[in-house]
Parts: structure tokens; sequence; C-alpha cells
């Protein structure tokens, strides 16, 4: 028989210790308290949730739904640890049908905030109020009989400053914000709900019908025009939802949406799965983007392996895999015709596998620099071609400026061709040299980008007409977290609305920019910036994206004195092999290898 006795030295801890540990695991910020009572809210049935913040939440967080609300018996045991209406035994463990389950939410919220809650059923003729403060519960009150709740979270961390100093700044606890909203709207089409913010609303997604309307929402309808659909389905396992078409993937990873069960998780398994459902379809340094909805049978899920139950484990995980990456791998299947609006054809092969030769002189070019639109069907490529002096026509984006990448003297570098309207093929001295346009004009651009950045002179470029760009809210806030810093780099964006923004000035020395994908990747690379120990470590992927982005495009025709110019500039620049982002700009061979490879070495 065990005794206890003496003066040992384990002891145990108070409730209200217990209770702020267990706050730690699941209460790691603002975010995580508006993520737990939206939770609640739709486990309750609320068709409309209306999230109210307060400097990021910090201030204030406050959750109204018209759920089935609480009774006066129900609503104080709520805030007892371990109470929950959704379990009975440790079998329903392994068949988690809600959002919560765990009953530690609003205990652990409650004992490092100041709580009020007012609830009513829909059948009694009075509600209920009380408050929570440090864990206790105040007096219980009558209230008006509206049917739902809302509860009120003040002063998040009051009794905990060590916690509190570790959180970030209002805009990025609110950026955390928009993204749970973001995220639980994805989840429940039919339910509408809304984010204000400082009395300003941020966020407003109407209940639809279907998934892809609510996606449409959330990440605007152009995403879902450059997607295919994704569905499969096994006796206990169905996938479906939205991937990018390969043709459309960017370098940057947003969106990589994966809901379980109608819940956000990450997992690496599934993760990978995708990425071998395209297999080689996807450019080198592109990733999948997609919003996925898997449900599984609750039985073969796992949702209790984290505290925030942002990780699962599966009980058949190869099984999984294989309906994934197989669903995928139908999308992405070549045979089968992209039906998106925005989708763009490839140049055809009959053309566009040998050299392109124009017995034309004097062909005048339409585009000056590498701001030029994309390939023509007809072959462009003229010996002695002379350059048009007259103004560019005017696209959205300005190029680098109103003159033409005009012809450099005869000399080292002669150019022979294009092929495939992506490698210049050119003589540099006497070696023979292959250069894909895109990434040595990126390289080009990015030295003079970073060079300016240094000596501190990255001048601006008004546009003409100021571009729009709709965006999801957490991005928005996120643009405008770094607007000054931004402004620095010659990029002026402007906050159009809750969720859009203006591009209204980008560095001089850019080609004609696609503002929607630049602004991905721009997002992309800002999203790294809490992460990097430097200014230069921040600022050098932004330089790369904006070279990246203004940079000539593959399938671009050019003109020979163009190919000089360009060639010029990159030996001008360091003759660097690989573009900013580690991808290969030239193949070269010398003479001496090219007598070797014809067997002509010592003849």
């Amino acid at each position: 028989m065990l005794t206890v006795g003496g003066s040992g030295k384990i002891h145990i801890l108070p409730d209200d210790v217990v209770s702020r540990i267990a706050a730690g695991e699941v209460v790691e910020r603002p975010a995580a308290v508006v993520k737990e009572l939206v939770d609640n809210s739709v486990d309750a049935g609320a068709r409309s949730i209306t999230v109210e913040a307060k400097d990021g939440g910090l201030a204030l967080i406050r959750v109204t739904d018209d759920g089935e609300g609480m009774s006066r018996d129900d609503a104080p045991r709520a805030f007892d640890r371990h109470a929950t209406s959704k379990l009975r035994s440790d079998q329903d463990l392994w068949s988690i049908r809600t959002m919560g389950f765990r009953g530690e939410a609003l205990p652990s919220i409650a004992s490092v905030s100041r709580v009020r809650l007012a609830t009513a059923v829909r059948s009694a003729e009075t509600g209920i109020e009380f408050r929570v403060e440090g864990g206790r519960i105040g007096t219980i009150a009558e209230a008006p009989p509206v049917a739902g709740t809302i509860i009120e979270v003040a002063e998040l961390f009051y009794n905990q400053p060590a916690r509190k100093k570790f959180l970030k700044s209002i805009p990025t606890e609110l950026s955390h914000i928009s993204r749970v909203i973001q995220q639980a709207a994805l989840a429940w089409p039919s339910v509408h709900f809304r984010l204000i913010h400082n009395g300003t609303e941020m966020v407003n997604y109407p209940a639809v019908q279907a998934e892809h309307d609510r996606v449409a929402q959330v990440y605007r309808r152009q995403f879902l025009d450059q997607c295919r659909t994704v569905r499969a389905e096994l006796p206990v396992a169905r996938i479906g939802g939205y991937a990018i078409d390969p043709v459309h993937a960017r370098s940057s990873r947003t969106p990589q949406e994966l809901f379980l069960n109608r819940r956000p998780v990450r997992n690496a398994a599934i993760l990978h799965a995708v990425a071998e459902g395209y297999g080689a379809s996807l450019a080198k340094g592109c990733h999948p983007l997609f919003v996925l909805f898997l449900d599984v049978d609750p039985d073969r899920v796992d949702v209790n392996v984290h505290p925030t139950k942002r990780e699962v484990r599966f009980s058949e995980p190869d099984m999984i895999h294989q309906l994934v990456r197989r669903a995928v791998r139908q999308a992405m299947d070549a045979s089968k015709p992209f039906t998106g609006v925005s989708g763009v054809s490839a140049t055809s092969e009959g053309t566009a596998s040998r050299f392109l030769w124009s017995p034309a002189v004097g062909v005048p070019l339409q585009q000056s620099r590498f701001g030029g639109t994309a390939a023509d069907d007809a072959p462009s490529l003229a010996r002695g071609a002379e350059v048009s002096s007259g103004p560019e026509a005017q696209l959205g984006f300005v190029s680098e400026t109103a003159e033409p990448y005009g012809t450099v003297p005869m000399g080292e570098v002669a150019a022979l061709g294009q092929l495939k309207r992506t490698f210049l093929v050119v003589r540099i001295g006497g070696d023979l040299a292959v250069i894909d346009q895109h990434t040595a004009h990126e390289r080009v651009l990015f030295e003079r980008l970073y060079r300016a950045w240094t000596a501190q002179g990255i001048r601006a470029q008004q546009l003409l007409l100021p571009e729009t760009v709709e965006l999801s809210a957490p991005h928005a806030a996120l643009l405008r977290r770094h607007q000054g810093d931004l402004e620095k780099l010659g990029l002026e964006l402007e906050p159009f609305g809750s969720s859009a923004v203006l591009i209204r000035s980008v560095p001089t020395g850019l080609g004609k920019i696609k503002p929607d994908a630049f602004l991905e990747d721009l997002l992309d690379d800002l999203n790294q910036w809490d992460r990097a120990s430097t200014v230069e470590m921040k600022v050098r992927p932004v330089l790369a994206s904006l070279a990246c982005h203004g940079a000539v495009r593959a399938g671009r025709s050019m003109e020979l004195p163009e190919i000089e110019a360009l060639v010029e500039d990159w030996r001008t620049e360091g003759e660097m092999t690989t573009c900013p982002h580690g991808r290969r700009t030239v193949f070269r061979l010398s003479t001496d290898e090219l007598e070797k490879m014809f067997g002509r070495a010592g003849w």
C-alpha cells in the first residue's frame, strides 16, 4: 500500500496554477482565443458569427453567435476544467465529430483574462449573464432572452505579463486573427462570418451554398479560374477541392489549405502526396497551391495528438496518401483540358523547337527593353534589325525607360539566334554560350536593385494608371504592416478598402509586371521577415522577387540587338551563372572544348 507523509519535495499544484499551465498550451495568442470561441459557436449550430477585436485582441475579443445558447445550469459549468458536452467516455476520443471536445478552452481562457458571458436558449424567457475573473465566477444575473451567446475576453494575459511581452505588434496579431476567421469561413461556407477591428469591418463572408463560392470569397475568383477541380473517393475517405493548374503555379506557398473533417490541419504526408500528384509538371521553384477538403471516417483518425488540434494522425496513412496523390494526379492529367478562363496557350512545338530566323530587315520593336508582350506566332529574329526609337506602347506597368534597349558596338558579343523563344545563342569571344533570357535578365535587375539599395537610392517610378489588387484580409493587414519598409524599396502600396491595395509605383528599371502574381510572391517573402536575423536577409528576397517579375519572360521573342544588349549587361554584372533564386543562367563551351567534342584537338 502506498503511503504519503512527511515533508517530501513533491506537492500538488494549486488549481489556479494548473489552469495557467493549461492556458499556456491552448492560449498562445489572441488568435488562439478566437479559434476556440469560434469552434464553440460552430458546435452550437450558429449560422452567423461576428468577431470583434480591439488592439489586435489584446484589449478585447467579443464573439457573438446565434447558436443554441446555454442554460443557467450549463453556462457556469462550462468554465470548470474538463467539463464538456461532447464526450461521455474514453471511447468517444476515437470518434471525434465536433470542433471542440477537451473541455479546457473556456477555463484556460478565463484563467488569464477577464471574461463576460451572456447567453440564452431559444425557449427560455430570460437569459443569464455573469463575469469570470482569474478563473473565478461572479454573480449570475438575468439578461435579455436573445438566443445565442456573447462572450467577451478582455485584458488577455493581464495576470501574466511575461507571456504578454512575447506577443507581436497589433497588426501582426490582427493578421493571425484574420487567418483564423478565413480558415473557419472556408471550412463552414454555410455560416456568415464577420471580423470587426477597432470599429472597422475587416472581413465579411456572407453564407453561401457551395464550397467554390466560399473559396472565391476568400481567395478571389481569379484563383479558382486558375485551378483544376480535385475529386476522389474511397469507402472510408474522400477528397475534394481545388489545386492550381501547373501553368499558373508560382513560387508563393499561399494558399496551401488543408481541412480534415472541416478542421484546418497540418500534415506533412498529405503535402508530400500533393507534390507527388503534380509530379514533374511543376516548374523549378514553383509550389502547389490548393484548397483541399479531406473527409475521413472519424474512427480512422486521431485529432487528439496536439493541444491545439493542429496536427492529426491516421490509422491508415498509406491509404490516405495514395488517395490524395491519385486525386491530384488525375486533376493534373494533361489529357484533360484546362477549364479556367485565365489559361494561356503554349507556343506550338513546331515553331518553338528550332532557331527562328526572319528574312526581313528593319523590323521595329514594339516594346523597349524587356517590357514586351509574350511571343508572337511568327518568327521575328533578324540580322541587323533596327531598333525603333519611338515611344513604347503604354501598358499598366511602364518599362525601364522610354528608350529602346539599343544596339551595342561590335565586339566580344555576337548574337546568333534564339531557341524556343527562351534560350539565347551567342558568341562571347571565342566561346559558344546558350543563355536563359529570363534568369540572365533577372540577375541583371537584381544586381542593379541591390546596388541601389546599398547606396540607399532605389528610385520609384510612378505608374500612369495605378493597379488594384484584391487580397485576403490577412494579406492586406500584412502589407499595411510593412508599408513603410516597402516604400524604401521603391514600392508604393496604398490600402484600398478593407482587403485591396493600389500599386502606385515600382522601382525604376523594371519591365511589365503582373501585379497579382507579384504580390503573391511578395507576401510570401514578407511572411519570412520575422525569422530573418538581419535587414539584408529581409531585403534580398524582396529584391529577388522584384527582379524575377520585372525580367523578360520565357516565350518572348527578342531581336538580335536586344540579345546582344542583354548579354552585355549580364557580363557587366559579373557573368554570374545563377539567378538570385539559384537557377542556372548559362551553358558555355570554349573553343578547346568544341574541338575535343568533334575530335579536332591535336590535328
